[in-house]
């Protein structure tokens, strides 16, 4: 993935150049499309570096937040972005400019090949890998580059031989969408993550349906289930249990454990037993002594 972020990042200043010296906005906006898939690669490394941090005693779930973080503060300053092309893209709407087509269509057949290139690496790279979940939604991202720049070659030969220079306003427009929606869902992603919420995919009531059908477990209650960080879950619960030895709790324990990482991929478990007959009989003896106590006055 490193070698793939070099070249995307290159070819991201390129564009960005090459936007500037053509005046095509349509260049500037694949280089802001380009940037957000820059950013999914760097993500998905930046995670990886933090993982291997050690939790200090302040930050006990160790730096892997950041991420969340930084994917927040990346899909404002897109929407950001978005908006400045919009705001541009209809000022050329109304007074259309000049492009240098010849220019605009070399520079986005360069953006062309090098995510072409970069889909290729991810796609061998992506079989059997431990990270093949963040290699694959990178491909993803690569071939949506990949679309967005067909989309500037083919303005640029429209230009080129009609001189309608209202097609890169047009063209910029449709790529700005796609960015608004991949910066809309990184947004609403992380503000979920933040907010604790449950994870996507996991329904608690089928979390504790499946904890009740643990031999040993007469009920489960007060489930929270949240994300750490992507892909990283963690649940905290009460378990209500016959009454049993603590040696048979932590038997129960690991096969609660084992059901909830293999069915729900929850790897982080946070447990409080609790027997319902204990608490039950500590009721009845307090009765039955508050009613010997009445006898004898």
């Amino acid at each position: 993935m490193v070698l793939t972020s070099v070249i995307t990042g290159s070819v991201f200043v390129v564009e960005v150049v090459g936007g500037i010296i053509t005046n095509s906005l349509a260049l500037i906006s694949d280089a802001g499309h380009m940037l957000t898939h820059l950013f999914a690669l760097l993500v998905s490394l930046f995670a990886l570096y933090f993982a291997a941090k050690p939790p200090t005693e302040k930050k006990t779930y160790g730096f892997y937040r950041l991420e969340i973080l930084a994917a927040l503060f990346n899909g404002v300053t897109l929407f950001l972005i978005s908006l400045w092309i919009f705001y541009e893209a209809y000022h050329r709407f109304m007074h259309p400019e000049t492009i240098s087509s010849g220019k605009m269509f070399i520079v986005a057949f360069v953006g062309l090949i090098a995510n072409i290139a970069c889909a290729y690496i991810l796609k061998g790279n992506g079989h059997g890998h431990e990270h093949s979940l963040n290699v694959r939604a990178a491909f993803l991202h690569m071939l949506g580059d990949t679309l967005s720049s067909v989309g500037v070659i083919i303005g640029a030969g429209i230009i080129y031989y009609t001189n309608w220079f209202i097609i890169d306003p047009v063209i910029s427009v449709m790529i700005c969408v796609l960015i608004l929606i991949w910066s809309y869902k990184l947004v609403m992603e992380s503000v979920e993550v933040l907010l604790e919420a449950t994870p996507k995919g996991i329904n608690i009531d089928n979390v504790i349906a499946s904890l009740k059908q643990i031999p040993g477990v007469d009920d489960a209650h007060d489930i929270h289930i949240w994300t750490i960080t992507s892909g990283m879950y963690s649940m905290s619960g009460h378990i209500d249990t016959k009454d049993m030895l603590i040696s048979e709790t932590t038997k129960l324990s690991k096969e609660i454990n084992r059901i909830l990482s293999e069915n729900f991929k929850i790897g982080h478990t946070v447990i409080q037993f609790g027997c319902e007959c204990k608490i039950n009989n500590a009721h009845n003896d307090h009765d039955h002594n508050e009613t010997n106590s009445h006898k004898i006055r």
